[in-house]
């Protein structure tokens, strides 16, 4: 005998994938601006960079083709975000499914148990890899409350100072907050395009 799933549970199930995508979405690109920032004002991130060959670049993704950044090491070690286009990262660490993705960005899986789990899986130097981990933890260290870091990082840095913390997550959230005001002219200019172009073409 077949059994009929009910519309709400129906409903339920086409929601909570999207909902997912779009949170592992806006999470990833808020995590590629905070790395970014992270690499220009804390020490212990920056040290780790030094272990990167200039001009590295570390893409992180969602399988098949979903949600991604790409981050290149400078010549000083801080990062920055850039295009590849067709071309392949040097290293590549990927989420097989959004739904892996969402228990690491949820704060419900550090990345380093979500790669002991299978959930990810690395295309490049796994010293690297490993590295870019450290990265992302002491990341995560700085800007999520002590509480949440506790659960999302594997060992939560003990040295952190509660003054270091607030006054490097304050800054950090700053950066990242006024690199999405710097999209609102270009967004405002795309808009302003596009609405002169539909009055054109009906005219």
């Amino acid at each position: 005998m077949s059994v009929k799933s009910s519309p709400i549970s129906s409903t339920t199930q086409r929601i909570v994938p999207s909902a997912q995508k779009a949170y592992v979405g806006l999470m990833m690109d808020v995590i590629a601006r905070a790395l970014v920032s992270a690499s220009q004002i804390d020490g212990e991130l920056h040290g780790e960079l030094e272990g990167f060959k200039a001009g590295t670049t570390i893409q992180m993704i969602v399988l098949p083709k979903g949600a991604n950044f790409t981050i290149q090491v400078q010549e000083d070690k801080t990062l920055k975000r850039v295009d590849l286009g067709d071309q392949k990262p040097d290293l590549s660490v990927k989420f097989k499914h959004v739904s892996h993705a969402f228990l690491v960005f949820s704060f419900q899986e550090s990345t380093a148990q979500a790669y002991a789990n299978d959930r990810m899986v690395v295309d490049g130097d796994t010293g690297y890899a490993t590295r870019f981990v450290r990265c992302l933890n002491q990341l995560e260290a700085l800007i999520l409350p002590k509480l949440v870091a506790d659960l999302a990082v594997k060992r939560y840095p003990t040295e952190l100072g509660i003054g270091e913390k607030f006054n490097k997550a304050a800054q950090i959230y700053l950066n990242v907050a006024g690199s999405y005001a710097e999209l609102l002219p270009k967004a405002a200019q795309l808009l302003s395009q596009t609405l002169s172009n539909k009055t054109i073409k009906r005219s």
